[in-house]
């Protein structure tokens, strides 16, 4: 019997653009915004991105949009989201059995703290101007910073397979 070997490599060249917006609008507006420079029909999607971040499930929003024509995969995604852990805790003194909650923040991709969303725009190798996206996104307002990511500077890539 012959064994096959597959290497991680072989998938992480995946055909996308990552861009980066820092903004306070919230996704909705955002993917209303986006829809309405671009030209496309970002619909918000019914499966949010799970992940497993040190014991705490988070899942993070997304809103989906595909180009039949162009066969383009175009992926507004949450960065950050709170969440909120309940700690039992079990004293025998005043106060036992109280429930204490703290929040914390998840990243999708932590080493991007700063970072509100991210467009993630897959096949669009040669049927993009990714430049000439990043400055029809920048026109709004609401926007305060906007910039394509190198692929290569993304430490963990595999919470953009989705």
């Amino acid at each position: 019997m012959a064994i096959h070997k597959v290497y991680i490599e072989d998938f992480e060249e995946e055909d996308y653009h990552l861009i980066a917006l820092h903004t306070s609008l919230e996704d909705y507006r955002l993917a209303y915004f986006l829809n309405r420079e671009l030209g496309i029909v970002l619909s918000k999607n019914k499966l949010d991105i799970p992940l497993q971040v040190k014991e705490v499930k988070s899942s993070f929003i997304r809103f989906s949009y595909e180009d039949e024509k162009k066969i383009i995969q175009w992926d507004l995604v949450q960065n950050k989201n709170e969440v909120e852990n309940i700690e039992n805790t079990t004293t025998t003194d005043l106060f036992s059995n109280t429930k204490n909650s703290f929040s914390s923040s998840a990243y999708l991709l932590p080493e991007y703290k700063k970072v509100d969303f991210f467009v993630k725009i897959e096949n669009a190798a040669n049927e993009i101007d990714l430049d000439k996206v990043i400055a029809q996104i920048s026109k709004i307002d609401a926007i305060n910073l906007v910039y394509s990511v190198a692929k290569n500077k993304i430490k963990s890539k595999n919470n953009l397979i989705f």
